[in-house]
This record gives structure tokens, C-alpha cells and sequence, in this order.
């Protein structure tokens, strides 16, 4: 629920705020499904099961030996009275199962994958009450669904075989059913239904990472959906371009790089301000602006306040060619300019051009990786004037000393 209302996605009644549909939780809602199951019982549509686990398994084995697809055998379908009660007796508790019709059909219109039909003889009477007494949790799914006014459900494609069981349940017991529609799931990179071994898999978990809750929402929204706005939208604006018909019917690819092309999105629509708060930042405005283009999350800012007022890391492979090229009388020339010019860096380079006779990128890429100790980022003349002259000579003067 937290996570939902960080992604500003808000329910009209619930545990957290009641309705007339109270009580929400399953384990609240004992009476209501207790008087479900005498009303399917008297109606016989619904029978007490005795059958143990072994004796379901032989079943299985059973019916996979003659080549069938393993179901209930309704062994316990047409037990007499006195046959329950001498099994009681015998200290069998038993299960509670649905009778299916063996001669009917179940047909629905999937919002998905279109009009579907499945024969009732295929599905078998399934469980609806276990043996400790608690509904089965796709019953309460299907009639709490029913009696709370939920008019649409999208799921998973891998319970598109609970639905015909559901709807049998709501069309016995004269509840309204909702509409259904059954999507692809979500598969990581290898193809494979997301899991814990693909890394981060909560909202939670992105949250803390410093993704936003607009850039998440955009990923969601685009995820296996062919919207006919194939750009970003403001959360506001989703439900207008939302259909269902739309929705993939193969399973949609979780990329991580796309996120980030939203978070990207995101961060372009933020101001100074809000983008000082998202990073926690004591940053002066002009150095969020300065990097706001070179960061995607809040760790990535850190990198570039180190390059204002902290330590640079060892430079790279490329900066250290860079930086060879260059030679320590440069950087002895930079030195000397600097002095001269303080952290304007158009004074700097005129007067560094003038003593060493160098220009453009032979000029000013070794100046930026001695500076910043990287050769790609935020535009380098802010960045110098953010540092104090101080700063900046040790950093050229590390060069100067090291041929």
C-alpha cells in the first residue's frame, strides 16, 4: 500500500480508509464465504470431499498411466449420507469442492486474448473450502470481486485457467461477474517470468534507488502496452490513453535501460528545486543545474560534487593518455596561468594558448581531465568557477610535478 501511494495510485475504499464493502481483509470475511458455501451445498453445487492426499495422488498416477489429464475423479461426488458420516466417523475431515456441470461449456469475452470457451468436463471439480475451513484464495478473489463492485480484473495470463472455475462460482451463487482480461508476464532479459535472481523486483526497491514515481509509472504504462501516445505522459493524463484491448498478449520484456530512459524523462521536468530536494543536496542551485544533464539517479551526483570540493579518483585509461600527451610543462603553463586568472576559464585558456601554443581539444580536454579527472561531463567553465583557485592549482600542480 505504501508503494502504491508513492506511485500516487489511489483506491476508493479499503482497509486503510473503510466503505461499504467492510470488511476488506480475507481473514475478516470468514462469515460471508461460510454462508457461500451453505448456499452452494443446499443448491447442491458444492460437496464435502474426503479423499486424502495419497489417495489423490494414486488418482493422478492413475489417469497420467491411461494418457489423461490428471483431475479430480468425483469419488466423493455422490457419497450417500450415511457414506459421509461413517467417513467422519472414521476421522476424515473433509475439503469442500465445486460440482462442476460435466455438459457445459464456459464462454467469455477476454479483454486480451478475445472470446474463449472451455468445456466443463476438462476442468473438474476443484476446491473451494480446505480442510482447516478457509476459503480457497481464488474463491475469495472471484466472489469478493463480485460483491465490491470491482467491474474490471487484469492479471497474469498464467491464471487464464482459473477464470472459468471463478465465473462457474459466480454464475451458481447469482453474482455479477466483472470482465476479465488475461496479460503476458513480465520476463527478464533472459527471458525467463521475473524473480529475485534478476535483481531489483519491488517498487520499493527502485524507490530506494531514486527512481521517481513518474518515471516508474511511465515504464509501467508503456510495458507491454501499445499506447497510441508512445511518449511521456503525465500520470494525470494515463487513464485517457489506457486500453485494454491494447494490452500485449506476449510476454513483455523487463529492460532496465528503459526505465532509465524514462527516469531521463522525468528528471527534465523537475525544477532546480525539486531535483535539490530529490538528491537530499546542500548544492547550490548552480551546481544542480550545472549537472542535472549528467545524473539519472542520486548516486550519480556525488561523483561531480567531488569534482567541486573533494577528491578526485585515479584516473582512467583514457585520462591518463590524455594527460601524458599533454606533458608536466602544461600543466607547469597552467599553473601559472591560473594564477594570473583565477577560475575564469576564457581568461585561462587565452593565456595558456599563448605560452604553450596549443588549441582546441589539444588545449582544453587535458585541462578538464586534470580539473574534473574525467574527459566527458558538465560544461567545464562552471565547473571551475564552483571550485576555489585553490583547488584547481593543487589539481594542475599534481601534473606539473609528475613527468
Amino acid at each position: 500500500m505504501v508503494d502504491l501511494g508513492w506511485l500516487g495510485l489511489e483506491w476508493d475504499e479499503g482497509p486503510d480508509i473503510g466503505g461499504p464493502s467492510a470488511p476488506y481483509s480475507q481473514s475478516e470475511r470468514g462469515a460471508f464465504y461460510r454462508d457461500l458455501f451453505t448456499r452452494l451445498e443446499t443448491s447442491e453445487r458444492a460437496y464435502p470431499c474426503y479423499c486424502t492426499a495419497e489417495d489423490l495422488e494414486l488418482s493422478r498416477k492413475l489417469q497420467r498411466m491411461a494418457g489423461k489429464p490428471p483431475r479430480y475423479a468425483g469419488t466423493c461426488r455422490n457419497l450417500s449420507s450415511a457414506e459421509r458420516a461413517d467417513r467422519e466417523a472414521g476421522g476424515l475431515r473433509p475439503t469442500l469442492r465445486f460440482a462442476v456441470p460435466t455438459d457445459a461449456a464456459v464462454e467469455f469475452v477476454d479483454l486480451v486474448h478475445g472470446p474463449q470457451k472451455f468445456a466443463a468436463s476438462d476442468i473438474g471439480d476443484f476446491i473451494i473450502r480446505r480442510l482447516d475451513g478457509t476459503a480457497a484464495f481464488f474463491f475469495c478473489n472471484a466472489v469478493d470481486d463480485a460483491v465490491m463492485g470491482v467491474t474490471h480484473v487484469l492479471r497474469g495470463d498464467d491464471h487464464l485457467t482459473n477464470t472459468p472455475r471463478q465465473l462457474m462460482l459466480l454464475d451458481a451463487l447469482q453474482l455479477r461477474r466483472p470482465g476479465y482480461g488475461h496479460v503476458g508476464l513480465l520476463v527478464g532479459a533472459d527471458g525467463a517470468p521475473l524473480s529475485k535472481r534478476h535483481g531489483s523486483t519491488s517498487v520499493q526497491e527502485f524507490r530506494e534507488r531514486g527512481f521517481l514515481s513518474s518515471a516508474v509509472l511511465n515504464h509501467l504504462f508503456h510495458l507491454g502496452h501499445a499506447s497510441d501516445a508512445e511518449r511521456w505522459l503525465a500520470p494525470a493524463d494515463m487513464p485517457a490513453h489506457f486500453r485494454p484491448e491494447h494490452l500485449g498478449r506476449a510476454s513483455a520484456r523487463f529492460d532496465e535501460a528503459q526505465l532509465m530512459h524514462w527516469q531521463k524523462e522525468a528528471l527534465q521536468r523537475l525544477s532546480t528545486a525539486e531535483i535539490r530536494a530529490w538528491l537530499g543536496s546542500d548544492e547550490p542551485p548552480e551546481f544542480i543545474d550545472l549537472v542535472r544533464h549528467n545524473i539519472v539517479l542520486p548516486a550519480d551526483a556525488a561523483p561531480w560534487a567531488a569534482v567541486v570540493h573533494g577528491e578526485l579518483p585515479p584516473l582512467g585509461p583514457e585520462e591518463q593518455r590524455i594527460v601524458a600527451d599533454a606533458g608536466p610543462g602544461f600543466f607547469s603553463a597552467a599553473v601559472e596561468a591560473l594564477d594570473q586568472s583565477g577560475t575564469d576559464l576564457k581568461q585561462l585558456t587565452r593565456i595558456l594558448k599563448e605560452r604553450t601554443g596549443r588549441k582546441g581539444a589539444d588545449l582544453f580536454m587535458p585541462l578538464r581531465v586534470a580539473l574534473t579527472g574525467q574527459a566527458h561531463g558538465p560544461e567545464l567553465a562552471p565547473l571551475l568557477l564552483l571550485m576555489t583557485p585553490g583547488t584547481a592549482r593543487l589539481r594542475l600542480k599534481s601534473h606539473a610535478q609528475n613527468p
